[in-house]
Order: C-alpha cells, then sequence, then structure tokens
C-alpha cells in the first residue's frame, strides 16, 4: 500500500486529490495538512511514502518544507512531490534542489497524477529526459570547476559515465544502450553513484553533476561503448 500525506493550502485541491487515490486499491491518504509546518509535524507522525507538497503555502512554504524533510534522517523514506500551477520555474528547481523527487502540475490528467504516483512511491524522479533538459537549460548556466563535486573521486569510471548520461536526461534504457551494457548493470551505476553523492534521487543527481562540472549546460551527451 502506498501512503500519501496531502500538503496545500487549498481544501479544494486537496479534497480533488484525496477522491481520486481514495478510488486506488494500491494507495491510501494517510493525513492532511494545510501548510508546511502542519506537513512536517504529520510526516514525522505517519512517515508516508509519498509527501505531495504544494509550493507556495504559508507558514512554511514547499521548498523549506522539502528541505527539513530531506534533512531529517528519521523522513528518509519520504519522497516528497511538488506540486505547482506553474510548470517549470525558479521555484521548483529550488525544491528539487532541496530534496524533491520531481514535481506536478495542478492541471495534470487523473491517470498521469496516479502513475506519478506510484514512480514516485518505487523512489524513481518524477523528470522526464524533456524535463531534465529544459531544467538543465534554462538553470543550470554556471557549473563549478569539476574538483569541487563531493565524492566524484569515489566514482568509478562507469559510474561517472552513467551520471553524466542521467544529467543529459536519458533513462536506464537509454543509458544502458549508450554503454553497451544491460538496463540492470546501467540502474546499478545510477544507483551507486546516488550512494556515493548523496544523491536522494535523479532530480538531485542531476544537480550535482553540473554543479560538479562534470557536463555543461549546452554539450551534447557522449557517445560510449
Amino acid at each position: 500500500m502506498i501512503r500519501v500525506l496531502l500538503v496545500d493550502d487549498q481544501p479544494l485541491i486537496r479534497s480533488g486529490f484525496r477522491a481520486l487515490l481514495a478510488l486506488e486499491d494500491d494507495i491510501e491518504v494517510v493525513a492532511e495538512a494545510a501548510n508546511g509546518q502542519e506537513g512536517l509535524a504529520l510526516a514525522r507522525e505517519h512517515l508516508p511514502d509519498i509527501a505531495l507538497v504544494d509550493i507556495q503555502m504559508p507558514v512554511l512554504d514547499g521548498i523549506e518544507t522539502t528541505r527539513r524533510i530531506a534533512a531529517d534522517p528519521a523522513l528518509a523514506c519520504v519522497h516528497v512531490v511538488i506540486l505547482t500551477n506553474y510548470g517549470l520555474d525558479e521555484y521548483v528547481f529550488n525544491a528539487l534542489s532541496a530534496g524533491a523527487a520531481g514535481f506536478l502540475v495542478k492541471d495534470i490528467v487523473p491517470e498521469d497524477f496516479l502513475h506519478a504516483v506510484r514512480v514516485a512511491a518505487r523512489g524513481d524522479a518524477l523528470l522526464a529526459p524533456s524535463i531534465t533538459r529544459k531544467l538543465i537549460n534554462r538553470y543550470v548556466t554556471q557549473p563549478l570547476p569539476t574538483n569541487t563535486g563531493p565524492g566524484l573521486e569515489e566514482l568509478t569510471g562507469r559510474e561517472r559515465e552513467a551520471v553524466v548520461l542521467v544529467a543529459h536526461g536519458l533513462s536506464n534504457d537509454e543509458i544502458a544502450a549508450r554503454m553497451v551494457i544491460s538496463p540492470l548493470t546501467a540502474k546499478t551505476h545510477v544507483n551507486r553513484a546516488m550512494t556515493k553523492l548523496y544523491a536522494r534521487d535523479r532530480a538531485q543527481l542531476v544537480i550535482l553533476a553540473y554543479e560538479a562540472g562534470l557536463v555543461t549546460p549546452r554539450s551534447s551527451p557522449p557517445h560510449l561503448g
């Protein structure tokens, strides 16, 4: 059972999401909060799999709520998915930097919303390649020197190659094809890199790769194999 916490200051939005999720046999809404402070307390109380968090709220906004959840070892099981009205904007990028697993626009169709909840519950980032590239091109403009990256020296050559391809928005299957390895091996390289770089998910891995200078915003994914 996927356990969901709803955090949004608009009761109508919360009730709509709750009604939709209640129709699914494998999803349960365990609590609702009207602001980030309430959401943080309820996350600690219920330890949900998913926290659907509005990005703009009173008392404590979605970015700070995400940051506090990500920083709390007791909440390591909680995957934050940001809810926004505006699509990919600076607030969303800041939330991803703070530790969110991804984001959803509130006008998403029900089928895609339910799919996204299940994807996030598996621990996968809600960043399709096209969204990743938009994030890269719009916001990551001044990467830092490579030697400033956290734990980069711990990566194997193949793990580093996988990180570069993740940063270019490739899926595990695409990484496998580019590196001429199996999808399972590709996933293993990515997961080990996330562990070594202390990245909660692929979203943070993308950001870390650019901050560390492994890739530049306008570069193309390398041909490997």
